[in-house]
């Protein structure tokens, strides 16, 4: 397997502010996309050791749907998440508290049908909208 890619973004909220956004089922559905596109019309998120979470995305013209989901491994309430998706990837997340900012820092296992600089572009451009969904919360 590849080696994990990682992606950062700084986010303009307190951390505080920030975990409830990134874990709450009903924001989940409001950010979780990497473009207009696509969005997630469903969210179940367990957020504890052994909780299991399932996202629904979605394209917008109703041609393709998929359930990303996993078991959550690790949970260290505003700090750090680490979960196994369905395929077996491992997943890591990491919350830092930088005053009225939250740095975040997300690692993974890339899959193999698509080169790593997409999967990079992709996953990143989620972590770019969580980053504008927050700041206009």
């Amino acid at each position: 397997m590849a080696n994990p890619i990682t992606i950062q973004t700084t986010v303009k909220a307190t951390i505080d502010r920030v975990w409830q956004l990134w874990t709450e089922p009903e924001h989940v559905t409001q950010w979780n996309n990497a473009s207009e596109d696509w969005y997630t019309p469903f969210a179940e998120n367990d957020v504890r050791p052994g909780g299991k979470f399932t996202f629904r995305m979605a394209a917008r013209d109703g041609s393709f749907s998929f359930d990303f989901g996993g078991e959550y491994d690790q949970v260290e309430e505003h700090r750090f998440m680490s979960y196994t998706l369905g395929d077996g990837r491992r997943v890591s997340v990491t919350f830092t508290a930088n005053g009225d900012s939250t740095d975040i820092s997300e690692t993974f296992d890339p899959e193999n049908e698509n080169p790593e600089e997409m999967q990079r572009a992709g996953w990143q451009a989620i972590l770019d909208n969580f980053k504008k969904y927050a700041e206009t919360r």
